[in-house]
């Protein structure tokens, strides 16, 4: 009986928000699902398209009496509908389409006499003179709204043990229009901009004039979710990129080739005759669309158009994702963006009824104003642009600026979220999800962690145990400290880490930074030096290893460094470090001869000044440690050393040069290469503990940058130059192979390659035992992987290329990876 009335109190509830609700399949007269069929209320413009499964959902405000269902090929389908919510239906087309004058399209479209394409040709021809681009500058408002709900709220859901004493919350429920599944909001951030924009000088400038949270998004774990609602994109792209993957955009050149287009109506829109077109994908199992969009006949913008990730597209975690765009006419010709609607659903299964997480994205855009020039100095890109003033906008603010109303619902939600964080439950779930997500366990203003490197083991500390903490008090901390200790039960030996930041001045971001480090660690596994103090490589601390892991050395580092940001992207840093390096191991030495003696312990004071470019990188935060959106930019990092002899007892003079360029290469619809390019040589006479050793892995891991069938130190250089290719097709491949479309793995290929040599100065001083080998013939290896294997774990199967005559030299290997990615 409390079923009975739970149930019936969600009907209530459900109705309230909208007149009429329908869901169902779509079936032919062979009881085959019907994908993509056209679903509209009759007599209006409120449709949708059924997905690849013949599912479809559909939702409106008004009353409505009928459904018509078409798909090019078929009679016209009218269901009369009796009562304002309909679940469940099941349409049967009655039959096929006998008009003859009616060009019929079933399955794949044709690539010739279609309409469709003619339309979509003019698209092309026009995309760079529509909209925003018709104008030399503009300058607009902009709203933003993001939210996250949790969805498939049900009644069992609802009297699940974990909710006792947070029953209240659900008086927000409310009912997706895309999907018709109920959802509950937890967590809303609202923002206001002035956008400015110059499209000859291709300048861009965004002023955040307002910005409100719930209060729930302080911790690093909800700002890491959320990033990847903030990708850009233009529908007119070839490519459009969400959670880091390239998905075709119907309005694309190469959308021919990957999509099917079907020219279905056309009327007037806004006093403007427009087309619809529907499209839908070619292929399963490719990053596509489904949907339809309607195009103006004379400047061939587009009016409106939804478009819906297939179901079976290659991408984890996202059971949908759905866009809609609605742009304005302005003086009769001008198609402008009004409105930008995105919606994903977060979840671990893509099952239909399988609980998630929507993730929203609502942009408007207004007050558009045109040809105001303003100077270039007002383009200048601010490196930190942090205005406190901006965060403590008042209500009143708020209901002067929204560009569009919250629903009641939505400023319940308000209350709701203030009222949910003082209940100590719902405390506890919220910070374990966020100690998931961050690594992080925070109590108060210190986060103790990270959690995942708590546990390591190696030849020298045998097991090993780090407990380490930082201090945060949100993501726009002007200073930082964090530390860490650590006991090796083998070696019987305490290390300890801790470090200090401080953000002296928030406009240039400049940073002040100190520390110091006694430790036990895997030296030469980077070519490109590093002096971060709580850095640790993973050879030092893998569970498992390969051969020989006692190339370990004892470093005791301290460090002091100043970094600034004049532009935009662009880093300058400079710094101080001292360190004394020796041997953890009976079994590895650093030993040089200096003036006819052998000393085990390098001593080295050391000058930095590293110039770091990358552009187009995005991050959110202002505080001295910022979150990158996403790794799609380049790099270029140079950096200069000068070793100082007698600098607090510094034991050699030497000056390093050094360059790393990283550049991810878009490959269209072939997917994404990586290419790492390093070079560097060292001026002057040092020992095996500075020299520039080619970086091993003997872990069963995958890691970046380091050669997979290389030993520690198995080549050691002065001066080398190495590239790195690696071309990740994101299934492109697979997903043309039948019986492996539903495994949705991911191709990986690569390239390592690397050429250095020895001076015989350097020679000449090492009393290591090491017998110096350069790759002066140049070293290279191959290597093919699978990734994606249950959407969490990576494979390669490597290949050493030459030096296989080398005593230790492996052939051939097998590396493991693991990891959540989308």
């Amino acid at each position: 009986m409390k079923n009975i009335f739970a149930l019936l109190y969600l009907f209530f509830s459900f109705s309230l928000l909208a007149q009429t609700k329908v869901s169902g399949v779509v079936y032919d007269d062979t009881k085959q699902t019907v994908p993509y069929a056209n679903v509209c209320f009759k007599g209006t413009r409120e449709c949708v398209t059924s997905d690849e499964n013949g599912k479809f959902y559909i939702q409106s405000d008004n009353n409505h009496s009928a459904l018509l269902i078409s798909y090019v090929g078929f009679q016209t389908t009218e269901i009369k509908l009796d009562k304002p919510v309909s679940y469940g239906l099941k349409v049967i087309f009655q039959g096929t389409n006998q008009l003859e004058e009616v060009k019929i399209y079933a399955g794949k479209t044709s690539k010739k006499n279609n309409p469709a394409l003619d339309i979509l040709r003019k698209i092309w021809e026009k995309k760079r003179s529509n909209g925003l681009y018709m104008f030399n500058q503009y300058a607009m408002k902009k709203y933003e709204k993001v939210e996250f709900d949790m969805n498939s709220i049900d009644s069992a859901f609802m009297k699940n043990k974990v909710f006792k004493g947070l029953e209240f919350i659900f008086k927000q429920v409310d009912t997706s229009k895309i999907t018709g599944k109920t959802y509950l909001p937890i967590f809303i951030n609202e923002s206001l901009y002035d956008v400015y924009g110059d499209n000859p000088k291709g300048k861009k400038k965004e002023v955040l004039l307002g910005n409100k949270n719930s209060g729930l998004g302080e911790g690093a774990g909800v700002e890491t979710f959320i990033k990847d609602l903030y990708s850009d994109y233009d529908i007119y792209n070839n490519y459009l990129n969400f959670f880091d993957k390239n998905f075709v955009s119907p309005l694309s050149r190469t959308g021919i080739n990957t999509y099917n287009y079907v020219l279905t109506d056309s009327t007037f829109i806004d006093n403007k005759w427009c087309y619809n077109i529907v499209f839908y994908p070619r292929r399963k199992n490719e990053l596509t669309f489904k949907g339809d969009f309607w195009v103006n006949d004379t400047t061939y913008a587009i009016k409106k158009i939804n478009l819906t990730a297939s179901k079976s597209a290659n991408i984890n975690w996202v059971k949908d994702i759905y866009i809609e765009q609605e742009f304005d006419v302005l003086n009769d010709s001008v198609f402008l963006l009004k409105r930008d609607y995105m919606m994903s659903d977060f979840s671990l299964s893509k099952k239909e009824k399988s609980k998630g997480v929507y993730g929203k994205r609502t942009t408007i855009f207004s007050d558009h104003k045109f040809n105001e020039v303003k100077p270039d100095k007002f383009y200048k890109e601010t490196v930190n642009d942090f205005d406190p003033m901006a965060f403590k906008r008042d209500e009143t603010f708020w209901e002067d600026n929204r560009m569009e109303n919250l629903s009641k619902d939505e400023l319940g939600v308000y209350k709701m979220l203030d009222t949910l964080k003082t209940v100590s439950k719902f405390k506890r779930m919220y910070n374990l999800t966020t100690i998931l997500a961050s690594g992080y366990i925070q109590k108060g203003n210190i986060d103790f962690g990270p959690i995942y490197s708590i546990f390591g083991n190696n030849d020298v500390e045998g097991q090993r145990i780090r407990l380490g903490a930082r201090t945060y008090f949100g993501t726009n901390d002007l200073w930082r400290i964090e530390g860490y200790t650590a006991y090796g039960f083998k070696d019987d030996k305490f290390k300890y880490g801790i470090s200090g930041k401080w953000m002296v001045n928030k406009r240039n971001r400049l940073i002040l930074a100190a520390g110091n480090r006694r430790d036990v660690e895997q030296i030469g596994v980077s070519l490109t030096t590093s002096n971060d103090v709580l850095g640790r490589s993973f050879a030092s601390s893998s569970v498992f290893a390969s051969g020989d892991n006692s190339k370990l050395t004892n470093v005791h580092l301290s460090s002091f460094s100043a970094e600034i940001e004049p532009v935009k992207s662009l880093v300058f840093k400079a710094g101080l470090s001292h360190r004394t390096l020796e041997s953890a191991s009976s079994t590895f030495s650093l030993n040089y001869i200096k003036e006819g003696t052998i000393f085990s312990k390098v001593n080295q004071s050391e000058l930095t000044f590293g110039v770091d470019y990358t552009p187009k990188r995005k991050t959110v935060g202002y505080g001295v440690e910022r979150l990158e959106v996403d790794n799609n930019y380049s790099r270029i990092f140079i950096n200069y050393s000068r070793g100082v002899k007698d600098l607090m007892k510094s034991d050699f003079n030497y000056h390093k040069l050094q360059l790393y360029y990283r550049q991810p290469i878009y490959m269209g619809g072939m997917g994404r290469l990586f290419s790492t390019f390093e070079t560097g040589k060292i001026f002057g006479q040092v020992p095996l503990g500075l020299m520039a050793v080619v970086p091993g892995n003997q872990s069963y891991f995958v890691i970046d940058n380091t050669y997979n069938l290389m030993n520690y130190y198995e080549f050691v250089t002065d001066q080398y130059t190495s590239l790195h290719l690696e071309q990740h097709f994101g299934g492109r491949l697979f997903s043309r192979i039948p019986f492996m479309k539903k495994l949705n793995w991911r191709e990986i290929v690569g390239i390592k390659a690397v050429y250095g040599s020895v001076s015989d100065e350097n020679k000449a001083i090492n009393a290591s035992g090491l017998n110096y080998l350069a790759p002066t013939k140049g070293y290279w290896e191959y290597h093919a992987g699978v990734a994606n294997i249950f959407k969490v774990f990576r494979v390669d199967f490597a290949w050493r290329g030459n030096y296989l005559e080398l005593p230790d030299a492996k052939k051939f290997t097998v590396k493991a990876g693991f990891g959540f990615y989308f």
